[in-house]
């Protein structure tokens, strides 16, 4: 028999919705504070630990000992970050630390070279980690690189690159202007010839200047604008290419790399070997974080990016920050190169070697 709805009933319900109603509002809006909450709970008292695939007093220790000095305001529960230098194999060794050895509470987090997530992808034996299973902080930048020649060198264009053999300056034979060199010679037909012994970019520009070399592979636009502020203006020296996650504006008139290549093959090998300059200088953490707290951190390492003291301070220091990556964007191109089809990741391999 159907039940019926009596009068009484239909008005206990009337007066019972609106409280129902209210009561499940209530509840919907404390679950997001009751997370806020518990990441605050988590995080108060507790210290927060920075692993760095670096020396200390280098450029990367001292990003993130400023990054560290502020993220922990735009964190709730305000913790404590320490820096905890890990430097060895070129950042493999803090990179396999942070995917089998950290805590995965969120409690350890990492700064990295930005080549590191693809040493598998070459087959590299002492990388014991999937960097597609890491959670992807944000990088403070991207860069962009660019041939760079001295003035006085009789060479303007593309064109004369592969007419005219120079000299450029890199670490060794596997440092990644070393890769970058064979790259563009292997695509674009140009004709840099590599010259090893020098350590850092700063080495390589101050060569060019007393004329031991002529030039520079990979020079990093944001480097060269605060240490050579000049030479781009006054044409000291010459950007001939650019290359890396999008064409500067600030360079216009100079060619894009994967612009100039006629095969879709060749244009595939440059996008995944111009990844790491689209990670810049990546933060990230553990595989296997609680994802409300992994949000919590993307989020401070954000909203650290946006801090205006800590602007002021980078500013202060000359520390690269320009287009700012999110984790989402760094986890996107990493996933993105690991897809690569497999004739352009052997490619990639063949020109890894010496």
């Amino acid at each position: 028999m159907p039940t019926l709805v009596t009068p009484a009933t239909m008005l206990r319900m009337a007066f019972a919705s609106p409280c129902l109603f209210a009561l499940c509002g209530l509840i919907g809006a404390c679950v997001p504070q009751a997370k806020a909450d518990a990441i605050a709970d988590f995080y108060r008292a507790r210290t927060v630990t920075v692993v760095v695939s670096s020396s200390a007093a280098g450029g990367y220790d001292t990003l993130a000992r400023v990054v560290a000095r502020y993220m922990g305001r735009h964190l709730p529960g305000n913790p404590v970050f320490i820096v905890r230098n890990m430097p060895g194999a070129g950042g493999i060794a803090a990179t396999n630390f942070l995917y089998n050895n950290a805590d995965r509470d969120g409690s350890v987090i990492g700064l990295v070279q930005n080549n590191t997530p693809f040493e598998p992808l070459f087959g590299t034996k002492e990388a014991r980690y999937d960097p597609v299973k890491f959670n992807w902080l944000g990088s403070p930048s991207s860069e962009t690189a660019m041939v760079l020649i001295w003035h006085t060198v009789p060479v303007s264009s593309v064109a004369d690159l592969k007419t005219y053999e120079v000299t450029v300056g890199v670490s060794g034979a596997n440092s990644t202007p070393a890769f970058f060199t064979r790259l563009l010679n292997a695509t674009l037909g140009t004709k840099m010839k590599p010259i090893n012994g020098y350590p850092g970019q700063n080495n390589v520009l101050l060569a060019m200047e007393r004329r031991e070399l002529d030039g520079h592979p990979s020079a990093f636009f944001s480097s060269v604008r605060t240490t050579r502020p000049g030479w781009l203006r006054e044409k000291t020296a010459k950007a001939i290419l650019q290359y890396g996650p999008q064409k500067l504006a600030e360079l216009r008139d100079v060619p894009f790399a994967p612009d100039l290549v006629a095969s879709d093959d060749d244009r595939l090998v440059m996008q995944a070997a111009f990844a790491p300059l689209a990670l810049g200088r990546p933060f990230l953490m553990p595989p296997g974080v609680p994802s409300e707290r992994m949000v919590a951190l993307r989020k401070a390492f954000t909203a650290t990016m946006a801090d205006p003291e800590f602007l002021t301070e980078r500013e202060t220091m000359g520390l690269g920050v320009n287009a700012p990556r999110t984790g989402e964007q760094m986890q996107d191109v990493i996933e993105r190169v690991y897809r690569s089809p497999p004739r352009v990741i052997d490619r990639l391999r063949q020109l890894n070697v010496p």
